[in-house]
């Protein structure tokens, strides 16, 4: 089992920034891949950005390219995701996830095996 805890979250202007975390624990050696993902109130949970365990690469939903930034240390089992220039349409629950596939379906919720509590990002305007 992985345990994931995220924190970071709160209410921050339009233009503003935040930085969530998430700290994994746990057999953290079987996860393949990291990501984020949020839901706004009656909307589906949405990807938003993933990074490989191995060799670090990074994808992006293209409604946070350029304002997001995912960065992972192995050796604290944490992964770091930084939010700039942030939007009113940016509110939403933020869960981390991990992968525990070698396949690694980035983008596919139902791909990651383990889930975050939530971290509740406001941006007002």
């Amino acid at each position: 089992q992985v345990q994931l805890v995220e924190s970071g979250g709160g209410l921050v202007q339009a233009g503003g920034s935040l930085r969530l975390s998430c700290a994994a624990s746990g057999r953290t050696f079987s996860i393949y891949g990291m990501g984020w993902f949020r839901q706004a109130p009656g909307k589906e949970r949405e990807f938003v950005v993933a990074i490989k365990k191995s060799g670090g690469n990074t994808y992006y939903a293209d409604s946070v390219k350029g304002r997001f930034t995912i960065s992972g240390d192995n050796a604290k089992n944490t992964v770091y995701l930084q939010m700039n220039s942030l939007k009113p349409e940016d509110t939403a629950v933020y869960y981390c996830a991990a992968d525990a596939s070698p396949t690694f379906r980035y983008g596919n919720p139902h791909s990651y095996d383990y889930w975050g509590q939530g971290t509740q990002v406001t941006v007002s305007s």
